[in-house]
């Protein structure tokens, strides 16, 4: 938190800066952002923000060599969505962090989770520009991570959706893709890419004489073949909606997937009680604790403790303070699937005219076929409230989605 840029940003701040702020997101999306801007951008060290890319980089590592938790893992994938040919890492990862106080007074991040699947990457990238656009920045404060520009970001991203493969025959594919509020994403990412925005129910599979079936994309009345994916369609919401695909997820498919689905499930909340280090509140599955099992490993005051279902997205299901009552009448067959984990409980650092304010760091990595695991940029979500995420703290202000500047080291 850099007090100088923060004070200064407070003083010059005035409303109708926000409104033009909004104004350019939506002119260069094509339509309205349907989750909360916040008003400002943070201010972090880089020496922060490398710190923490760096711990989710080794999380994010030691789950991948890991063939034992990746055979385990399997088991979190639901039969009917196990998909062959995975791919050997993610091409996407997020990792979500916190700020605690330490009893010693310092500030410390703590994970609150992981999750191999892409996150809103060419907005994050427009975002940080209107920022500094609008609000007339500082020019050395720098929104990128792993030393990259906002030329070398689009170059790798482009290396990592495209693959080997001609634009036209890549697409985004998304449930309902159209309706969904990640749009503005979607459709930065198809302008900048020359990919097609497809909902997954839509593709066509074609059987192949003495091959796997193909996948195409129509075009008017042409059938386009799709190479590769780049998937954000996630499995909770293909089930919750009952879509019926065109093809079965199961069986060996002529496509490549830039992020296969498999890793969704690998890298997730179900990785956290795996995951032994100073930087990971402890995790245990329900089922396990209440059969007794590893509860040493957490605290007995349930005030502390937060419950969460292992696959749900936005903040869906999540408990805070379970009592037993809550815990039991979860059936008993479904309790592995929920996760018993110590709150990570956030330290306000941000200075706004409504008060102090918490923050989220989202890093966003990139993953690239024959490359490394590589930090490119954050997100910011800022709330006042025990949930963090933009629908939570809709009615509030100077909260929401937000990006981090980082000035030059100190020489």
């Amino acid at each position: 938190m850099i007090r100088k840029f923060r004070q200064d940003f407070n003083r010059q701040y005035r409303p109708e800066l926000y409104s033009n702020l909004l104004a350019s997101l939506e002119r260069a999306t094509g339509g309205p952002i349907e989750f909360r801007v916040a008003e400002s951008p943070c201010f972090f060290s880089m020496e922060l923000m490398e710190h923490i890319a760096a711990i989710g980089s080794e999380l994010t590592r030691r789950l991948v060599d890991d063939p034992d938790y990746l055979w385990r893992s399997r088991a979190a994938i639901p039969d009917a969505y196990r998909m062959p040919e995975q791919s050997e890492h993610p091409h996407f990862m997020t990792a979500d962090f916190g700020l605690v106080r330490t009893p010693q007074g310092e500030l410390e991040p703590r994970l609150v989770e992981l999750q191999a699947f892409p996150s809103i990457f060419a907005y994050q990238c427009l975002l940080a520009e209107a920022y500094r656009e609008t609000y007339a920045l500082d020019d050395g404060l720098d929104p990128f991570l792993g030393g990259h520009t906002e030329n070398s970001f689009w170059r790798l991203f482009s290396r990592v959706i495209l693959g080997d493969h001609d634009p036209e025959n890549v697409v985004l594919s998304e449930v309902d893709p159209l309706h969904q509020k990640t749009l503005p994403d979607f459709r930065l990412t198809a302008d900048r890419l020359g990919i097609s925005i497809v909902d997954i129910s839509e593709l066509v599979k074609i059987e192949q004489a003495g091959g796997p079936p193909k996948l195409f994309r129509r075009d008017g009345h042409r059938l386009v073949p799709v190479h590769r994916i780049y998937n954000r369609a996630i499995v909770d919401e293909l089930v919750r909606r009952n879509i019926q695909l065109p093809f079965d997820y199961r069986e060996p498919i002529d496509v490549e997937w830039a992020g296969h689905p498999n890793w969704y499930f690998h890298i997730s909340k179900f990785s956290l009680p795996f995951l032994h280090h100073p930087a990971v509140p402890p995790a245990v599955f329900l089922n396990e604790w209440l059969e007794g099992r590893e509860r040493d490993r957490l605290p007995a005051d349930r005030d502390l403790l937060i419950l969460k279902p292992l696959f749900s997205f936005a903040g869906k299901g999540i408990q805070f303070a379970p009592s037993d009552e809550d815990l039991l009448s979860i059936p008993e067959p479904e309790r592995g699937g929920y996760l018993l984990q110590e709150r990570v409980q956030f330290e306000p650092v941000i200075d706004t005219p409504f008060g102090m304010t918490q923050a989220e760091i989202r890093i966003l990595y990139l993953w690239p076929d024959g490359g490394d695991l590589d930090p490119v940029l954050s997100l910011i979500r800022l709330g006042r409230g025990k949930m963090m995420g933009v629908d939570h703290n809709r009615d509030q202000q100077w909260v929401g989605g937000s990006a981090a500047f980082c000035p030059p080291r100190a020489s």
